[in-house]
């Protein structure tokens, strides 16, 4: 109980008979009881008996909370009678006091400053103090309520959407446009891509024949079909999937490969260096040169164009029927293996005849580039 307990005249005059609707015709009957001639007369106790929602209203110029203080003791003293007399709470807190605070706004001095002393957060109201003590909330509409639950699933969804991101971006290795030590490897060789070595069996297999090989384009949409699923992350290629019957689709697909390489299989630091080897004057000072700077090459790069010229040999082998000799083969690797990873206009029109003659010697040397045997005259 507070230690400053409001007089009984206050207390009365702090309800209204709309408050009282439920009470039908019994506080007619109790309102005549109590008159204003002996309210002074009236004990606390008899009060607190009646029930304080049985009390008229008396309006005075004392009939209303002087401050802050007293507004919030008196909604104390309601509340702790209000559970001695085993009402309803909820009726109390809702109906009842809705209105009282609503009346007590109305009836505030024009004039009256707000409490500035620190006795809580700004903004914390009578009604919410009031029903932080009670222990009661505000009630929400059903719309709040599908708000909360909304972001309460979403919370709780947000760690596992953030794991499974992660686990498919492990487990997905791209096939173009990636590194070379990025490409899904051949079961094979392990430092040459799947795809160049399916790519290569393919045509091997069904076009060693075929005239104008790895110079007639293929189907665009197909070709961006065979990159979009090999891009997913496939371990294995199905070669009996209809798309691989084409030869055109697979030569393209195979020059896609390596034009969208993002480190170029001569790599962007030796680029130059290939481009002056191959203007050497001397011959067998350039053949020496250039075997020497294909054997600096990385892990990957050496033997994916080991792996490659091989191919090209193969096919140049037979030119009788395919018509691909090493010169075409040349012309049509040459600026797509040769090259710069920003290759520039100035570059591809000058260093175009090198880039031909580089792959066109790899070709018709190929088992001396990429033999294992010294030769005699190098030290």
């Amino acid at each position: 109980m507070p230690s400053r307990v409001p007089s009984l005249r206050m207390l009365r005059s702090f309800f209204t008979d709309g408050s009282l609707d439920s009470l039908g015709t019994s506080e007619d009957a109790r309102s005549k009881r109590h008159s204003t001639s002996d309210l002074s007369d009236v004990p606390f106790s008899a009060v607190r008996k009646e029930g304080w929602l049985h009390c008229k209203q008396i309006l005075t110029k004392k009939g209303k909370a002087e401050d802050r203080e007293d507004m919030l003791t008196w909604i104390k003293v309601i509340r702790e009678n209000s559970k001695a007399e085993g009402e309803d709470p909820g009726f109390a807190s809702q109906a009842l006091i809705s209105k009282k605070l609503n009346d007590y706004r109305k009836v505030s001095p024009a004039g009256a400053k707000p409490d500035s002393s620190p006795k809580g957060p700004r903004g914390l109201g009578i009604r919410a103090e009031f029903l932080k003590q009670t222990g009661t909330s505000a009630p929400r509409s059903p719309r709040q309520d599908a708000a909360v639950t909304k972001d309460e699933s979403s919370s709780q969804k947000a760690p596992w959407g953030i794991n499974i991101m992660k686990k498919n971006k492990k487990s997905a290795p791209r096939t173009f446009g990636v590194r070379l030590e990025d490409c899904q490897p051949a079961p094979d060789n392990k430092n040459v891509p799947l795809i160049v070595e399916a790519c290569c069996k393919v045509v091997e297999d069904r076009g060693l024949e075929y005239m104008g090989i790895y110079r007639v384009p293929g189907n665009n949409a197909v070709v961006s079909s065979l990159q979009e699923q090999l891009n997913k992350g496939a371990t294995e290629i199905n070669l009996q999937d209809e798309r691989w019957q084409d030869l055109n689709v697979i030569s393209s697909l195979l020059k896609s490969f390596f034009r969208k390489l993002p480190e170029p299989l001569f790599t962007d630091d030796k680029y130059n260096d290939f481009i002056e080897a191959n203007r050497i004057e001397d011959a067998s000072e350039r053949m020496r040169t250039l075997r020497k700077l294909i054997r600096d090459l990385p892990g990957h790069y050496y033997e994916t164009l080991k792996f490659l010229v091989g191919h090209l040999k193969t096919i140049a082998d037979h030119s009788e029927k395919n018509k691909m000799e090493p010169r075409n083969l040349a012309l049509v690797f040459g600026p797509t293996l040769v090259r710069t990873s920003e290759d520039n206009m100035t570059d591809m029109v000058t260093h175009m005849p090198d880039r031909y003659k580089i792959v066109e010697t790899l070709i018709q040397h190929s088992d001396w580039f990429f033999s294992d045997k010294e030769d005699k005259g190098e030290k």
